[in-house]
């Protein structure tokens, strides 16, 4: 195995909370009614084409004529979705931060609609930190799609063998690994100190 150079850092779920519940609980409180929005309405297959690279006016277009008696909870995924953000997970920043102060080579690689990362940046000062991001909204090809790790590699000159991806998602770390690169799942602080150690990384 290729030792490894590179550390690639997922941001969603892994340095950073996400839940669109949170601000929808409060605007649809009735559970059943709001689980039959986000299975019908604003699903994870409609909201992943704003990290595709389209954008909320055109998402909005859409869909709202599909479901003309919920255009003010369509209108309200994007108004909302700071709401969706609410923090950041301290123990990650924290190790990804020792990672990269150790000497280490850390960027980002990052399913997100391009304007909210926008605001994402400004919100949380510690996305500056790494040596840069791609984000799937401004290249318009999202993961686990093979293209976003080869952008990524040319970008920022890694060699895929040597590098290691970090995503909470399965899918995204089998794309990984089928663009040849090295990517273990993340599922919380412990277990990845755990893999990187395995690894031979140290910090």
């Amino acid at each position: 195995m290729t030792e490894i150079r590179h550390i690639v850092f997922d941001i969603g779920k892994v340095l950073v909370h996400y839940d669109p519940d949170l601000p929808f609980s409060r605007l649809i409180p009735d559970a059943a009614e709001r689980k039959w929005f986000f299975e019908n309405v604003c699903t994870s297959a409609w909201n992943i084409e704003q990290d595709r690279g389209r954008t909320w006016e055109e998402a909005e277009a859409e869909i709202i004529p599909l479901f003309p008696d919920q255009e003010e909870n369509i209108r309200n995924f994007r108004r909302h979705w700071h709401e969706m953000v609410p923090h950041a997970y301290d123990d990650s920043v924290a190790l990804m931060e020792r990672l990269i102060e150790s000497g280490h080579d850390v960027t980002l690689l990052t399913n997100w609609a391009a304007d909210t990362f926008i605001e994402a940046r400004q919100r949380f000062p510690f996305l500056e930190k790494p040596r840069g991001v791609t984000v799937s909204g401004e290249i318009k090809t999202i993961k686990p799609d093979r293209a976003i790790y080869d952008h990524h590699v040319k970008a920022f000159g890694i060699e895929p063998s040597a590098a290691l991806f970090i995503d909470d998602s399965q899918k995204n770390v089998d794309g990984a690994k089928a663009a040849g690169w090295q990517a273990v799942l993340f599922t919380g602080v412990e277990p990845l100190e755990a893999d990187l150690s395995r690894l031979g990384i140290r910090w």
